[in-house]
C-alpha cells in the first residue's frame, strides 16, 4: 500500500514523496501496519467547483478521499491527482504550500485524520 506525502523543505518549498506503508503483522483478517498516532477525525464535504489558491496545510493530517479526486500542485511544480480511495499525508504546514483543484465535477467527501 502506498500513500502520497506532501512536505515542506527547509526553504518552505513543498514536495511530494510516495511512502510505502510497512506491514508489521499478519492476521487471518489481513496484514496490519503498526498503530500510528492520530488526534481525531474530521468529515468534510467539498463542492465540485472548489479550487484553492496557494496555501499551506492547516495541520499535519491524513486525507482520505471517499468518492472523488483532487489535483494537488506542489510548489516545486509536481502535480498529482489524488483519487477516490487514496491516502494523502499533508505536512506542508508552512511555506508556500500547494494548490488544490477539484476533479470529477462532483461533490467530494473526505476524511481528515489529524496527527498533531
Amino acid at each position: 500500500m502506498k500513500i502520497h506525502r506532501l512536505y515542506a523543505d527547509d526553504k518552505g518549498e513543498s514536495h511530494f514523496e510516495t511512502v510505502e506503508v510497512e506491514f508489521t503483522e499478519a492476521t487471518r483478517a489481513g496484514r496490519l501496519s503498526a498503530r500510528l498516532p492520530a488526534t481525531g477525525i474530521i468529515f468534510r464535504e467539498v463542492a465540485p467547483d472548489y479550487d484553492l489558491d496557494w496555501h499551506p496545510a492547516p495541520r499535519r493530517q491524513y486525507i482520505i478521499n471517499l468518492d472523488a479526486g483532487v489535483q494537488i500542485t506542489a510548489s516545486d511544480g509536481e502535480v498529482r491527482r489524488i483519487g477516490a480511495g487514496e491516502v494523502f499525508l499533508v505536512e506542508d504546514t508552512w511555506g508556500k504550500g500547494h494548490l488544490s483543484k477539484a476533479l470529477d465535477a462532483k461533490m467530494r467527501h473526505c476524511i481528515f485524520v489529524p496527527v498533531d
